[in-house]
This record gives structure tokens, C-alpha cells and sequence, in this order.
């Protein structure tokens, strides 16, 4: 199994920056991608970015979050970061961590991001 768990939610005004880390732990050598998603209340979730494990070249994000925030991998690939740069007040949601393989996906818990003056 694996397990991730996601930090770095927090509350941020308009024009703020906040970085999100998810450290995946258990069997992670099979996973092909990890990414984030977002859920706001009463709201479906929806993709964020997502990086490849295999080239971390390889990353595609949301048309409405695209040019502010940034995806990468780090610690031989076992952790995930987003860099969220320019939030806007429609960026707040609970945030998830993501992990895939070609059988199933695997969750964090979310963090809560606020973006609010």
C-alpha cells in the first residue's frame, strides 16, 4: 500500500504564495504519476497538476492554474510540491495529494488552503 500525506495548507491573501509538500511512503516503486487535486465546498473535485515519476519533464496542470503554480518531485522522487504563486480567492479548496499506478489511485487527506483578504 501507500501512503501520502500532504502539509503546507494554510490561510493567504490575494496576490500570496503557499507551498504544498506530500510525502509518499509503503510500496511506491510502481507508481507512474503523482499530482494534486482540489475540492471546494460543494464543488466537484478537479485536477490541479500532475508530474510523471518517470520524467519529471513531463507535467500538466489546469488551464486556471496554469503559469502560477508549478509541480516537482524531490527526495528521489518520493515527495511532491506545489509552488502556488498569484493565488487568487477562487483557489481555495481543500487540496489532495495524488498518486497513481494503472490498477488504482491513492489519497492523502487534503490540506485547506484559504485564499481570502
Amino acid at each position: 500500500q501507500v501512503q501520502l500525506v500532504e502539509s503546507g495548507g494554510g490561510l493567504v491573501q490575494p496576490g500570496g504564495s503557499l507551498r504544498l509538500s506530500c510525502a509518499a511512503s509503503g510500496n511506491i516503486f510502481s507508481l507512474y504519476a503523482m499530482g494534486w487535486y482540489r475540492q471546494a465546498p460543494g464543488k466537484q473535485r478537479e485536477l490541479v497538476a500532475t508530474i510523471s515519476r518517470d520524467d519529471s519533464t513531463s507535467t500538466n496542470y489546469a488551464d486556471s492554474v496554469k503559469g502560477r503554480f508549478t509541480i516537482s518531485t524531490h527526495n528521489a522522487k518520493n515527495t511532491v510540491h506545489l509552488q502556488m504563486n498569484s493565488l487568487k480567492a477562487e483557489d481555495t479548496a481543500v487540496y489532495y495529494c495524488n498518486a497513481h499506478r494503472p490498477f488504482r489511485d491513492y489519497w492523502g487527506q487534503g490540506t485547506q488552503v484559504t485564499v481570502s483578504s
